[in-house]
């Protein structure tokens, strides 16, 4: 650890869960305690809000910067180097960090304040799980009643009813031919990861006071599909499941 960053202007992360950005920057012989002072911390994880404002609490207090900047945008985005980035955190650390950020995405937003990043995200993010249960089941409608996907797509994706889940992800086999529909819904981005987000966005929303009626019924939906062994399919393979072809 200690021959990794402490000569590092920069550290940058991406781990799975808060418990582990807290542990590998504060536990001990963790980052924070090799790293030159005055260094930026730059998580790219996504985890809870309250995590990431513990951890930039932390940063400050041992004189370090922080900022959370979550990710959004799947493979084919970190490919092209096209990626959206979400930060949260001050205005110097969010100076520090966009150059770098620049180098891997293409739209960098300053969220506000340290754990704005993480609202952004799974906002973002739960509206993408609602927005894509939504798709596959107006295109599973469209089908049972004689319409098929394409004319449906090119009617509805030039429609108010269109929107990223169609338009760049179509859940129906067809229309987008670089989704992971036409893949058999190999992922992209799973169920999983996409049970992860709602699980994070129904605990602040908890914290918060918020109400989500559809975000807690979209992670019913997701949650249902990974209990059933199905949690490395793609998130849109709710298609599939509509049309009873999953067990």
């Amino acid at each position: 650890m200690a021959e990794a960053v402490s000569d590092a202007d920069v550290i940058v992360s991406m781990l799975p869960a808060g418990k582990h950005v807290l542990s590998v920057y504060f536990g001990e012989d963790g980052v924070a305690a090799q790293a030159a002072k005055g260094a930026l911390f730059l998580d790219c994880s996504t985890i809870a809000v309250e995590d990431a404002r513990e951890a930039a609490s932390k940063a400050e207090a041992a004189g370090f910067l922080m900022a959370d900047a979550p990710v959004s945008g799947g493979t084919a985005a970190a490919d092209a180097g096209t990626l959206t980035f979400m930060v949260g955190g001050p205005v110097e650390a969010f100076a520090k960090a966009k150059p770098i950020l620049d180098a891997m995405g293409k739209n960098i937003f300053h969220a506000g304040a340290s754990g704005n990043g993480q609202v952004a995200k799974i906002a973002n993010n739960m509206l993408l799980g609602i927005s894509m249960i939504g798709t596959c089941e107006a295109f599973n409608l469209a089908e049972k009643l004689g319409l098929d996907a394409q004319t449906f797509y090119d009617i509805s994706s030039t429609a108010s009813g269109q929107c990223w889940s169609m338009t760049s992800y179509c859940p129906a086999p067809g229309p987008v031919p670089t989704a992971p529909s036409n893949r058999d819904y190999q992922p992209g981005f799973a169920v999983a990861m996409m049970l992860k987000d709602l699980h994070l966005a129904a605990g602040a929303a908890k914290t918060a006071g918020a109400q989500v009626t559809l975000g807690e019924m979209a992670e019913k939906i997701y949650a249902d599909l990974d209990a059933r062994g199905h949690g490395g399919l793609d998130f849109s393979g709710v298609m599939k499941d509509l049309k009873q072809e999953l067990g």
